[in-house]
């Protein structure tokens, strides 16, 4: 007797059906094909058991199991209850004529209880595009695949409530109301400006940020609030929309990473990996192919704490994804693409004792060593960061009689504000939402200064012995300036607040190695 269930595996951010086919015939053997990975081969066991502790029997009898297509390698532990249900129907314990309306997917335990799988929600999306009339996962993945809409989401206890349920005995799914949960959560932030006293310079910074979209980097002694300003970013930033939103979630569900609280990610990510994290971790890949912290960091932050400590090479490999937005990585037996457009935040000291220039501390390093340190980070990778900004520690006598700051609320509806100028400015430009993202030929076109300003940006870079790659870079923040101010033309003033923020392409800061 022949008898077919229908799953699904995840490549990347999409799913691909996958139908297994169990076929029983006289003898004692079973076989499993399909390009199964060890996890699938070790499913015979764990059926077994969660079978017989829920009153069923494995059959006696020759089983073979396909999984096609079988040029497609199927990975993890959530093809056991799809097997499992083709064995009952073999042996007529499920109606096999209801098999065909659903896509079946969930990992047994021993007992017969489901556990979690990874990837629910590009599984539920692929299910409604194929018209499949339901989808059966487990309880504790129900919120992240109820996120789809026109699907029915059965989430199941055990295996006898899926048997119960094929058979006949109705249940009808979970509603939850994802999306009216989801605008609740997004100005329910952690950490916000207003416990920040002082640093107003490295705010306004953060504020112009935010505003474009622009890489930023932050200079600063030990215990000067470097990461914690990095924290608060977050809570300035526009809210997600809601495609934004399912976007970002399809990656934390193939990675595992969702909460089982959690239905859709309301909001912007915050990643800050440590500085030993290799390559694999950072732009995704490996054996079993994971998004990286670069795609868990989509339409949000990732904060690079003492960058010069990471590895270098670990560095270079994110030149190109801050560029394109994405990440492709090819290797022998796959390529896969994923999305990483984010705000890439740094931090680092402005040498290895972390005082060099500090008032009240003395550096102890050598002009060598801070070459060396300075020349971690090389000149491409920095001519992807648009805002550099010097910070200092707060003295104490200032900081106990500073009044709380300015609320990440306020300082919000300014950035949604300008980010709502560029919207409308980039309309008619695919792929182009912020200024950060501007080519250099829209740069004559919308961040072009008048005369005056045009002076005063060549002496400034005379002066200041600015590089030449700095010029476009002002221009594009300048043009942020602008928005935030509501002015159509990029003016004066907007250029001279743009050119203090490239203070490493000083001529002191190239002494020392940059």
């Amino acid at each position: 007797m022949l008898v077919k269930t229908y799953c699904a595996a995840v490549n990347g951010l999409d799913a691909t059906i996958i139908t297994v086919e169990v076929n029983k015939s006289r003898g004692v053997m079973f076989h499993l094909t399909g390009l199964p990975d060890n996890a699938v081969r070790e499913s015979r066991d764990r059926i077994a058991a969660a079978l017989e502790n829920n009153g069923y029997r494995f059959p006696v009898a020759e089983i073979t199991i396909n999984m096609a297509p079988a040029d497609i390698r199927k990975e993890g532990s959530g093809y056991d209850l799809p097997i499992a249900i083709a064995i009952l129907a073999c042996e007529q314990k499920v109606d096999s004529e209801r098999l065909g309306d659903y896509i079946i997917i969930g990992e047994l335990g021993l007992d017969g209880r489901l556990q979690p799988i990874k990837g629910a929600l590009p599984i539920a999306i692929m299910a409604r595009a194929e018209k499949y009339k339901g989808l059966i996962v487990p309880k504790a993945n129900i919120r992240e695949a109820a996120v789809v809409n026109n699907i029915n989401v059965y989430g199941m206890e055990n295996i006898s409530e899926v048997i119960r349920f094929l058979n006949g005995d109705h249940a009808e799914p979970e509603i939850i109301d994802t999306r009216k949960l989801f605008f609740e959560q997004q100005s329910d932030y952690e950490f916000d400006f207003a416990d920040v006293k002082g640093q107003q310079n490295v705010k306004r910074a953060m504020e112009v940020a935010a505003a474009g979209g622009h890489n930023m980097i932050m200079i600063g002694p030990p215990g000067s609030g470097k990461s914690m300003l990095a924290k608060r970013l977050p809570s300035i930033l526009p809210p997600l929309s809601l495609s934004e939103s399912l976007e970002t979630t399809q990656i934390h569900s193939v990675a595992g990473k969702l909460n089982r609280e959690t239905s859709l990610i309301s909001q912007r990510p915050f990643r800050s990996p440590h500085h030993t994290i290799s390559q694999v971790a950072l732009v995704g890949g490996g054996s079993n192919p994971q998004p990286g912290e670069i795609s868990l960091a989509h339409n949000g932050v990732l904060f690079c704490d003492e960058l010069p400590e990471f590895n270098r090479s670990v560095l270079e490999v994110m030149r190109q994804p801050l560029e394109d937005r994405k990440i492709t990585i090819s290797r022998a037996k796959y390529t896969i693409e994923y999305p990483c457009s984010f705000m890439f935040v740094a931090s680092m000291n402005p040498c290895p004792c972390g005082y060099y220039g500090d008032p009240t501390h003395t550096c102890v390093c050598s002009p060598g060593q801070i070459q060396r340190y300075m020349s971690k980070i090389s000149g491409p990778l920095l001519d992807r960061i648009d805002i550099q900004c010097e910070i200092q520690p707060v003295a104490f006598n200032d900081l106990a009689k500073m009044e709380p700051g300015e609320p990440s609320s306020a300082i919000r509806e300014r950035v949604i504000a300008a980010r709502k100028i560029q919207e409308e400015r980039y309309r008619a430009f695919k792929g182009i939402h912020c200024n950060a993202q501007m080519t250099e030929r829209m740069l004559h076109d919308f961040a072009q200064p008048d005369a005056k300003s045009l002076e005063m940006l060549r002496m400034a870079m005379e002066r200041l012995k600015l590089s030449a790659r700095a010029y476009g870079r002002i221009l594009k923040v300048a043009r942020t300036i602008a928005d935030l101010a509501a002015s159509p033309e990029v003016q004066l003033p907007h250029i001279a607040e743009a050119v203090g923020y490239r203070n490493l392409d000083r001529g002191d800061w190239a002494e020392r190695g940059l």
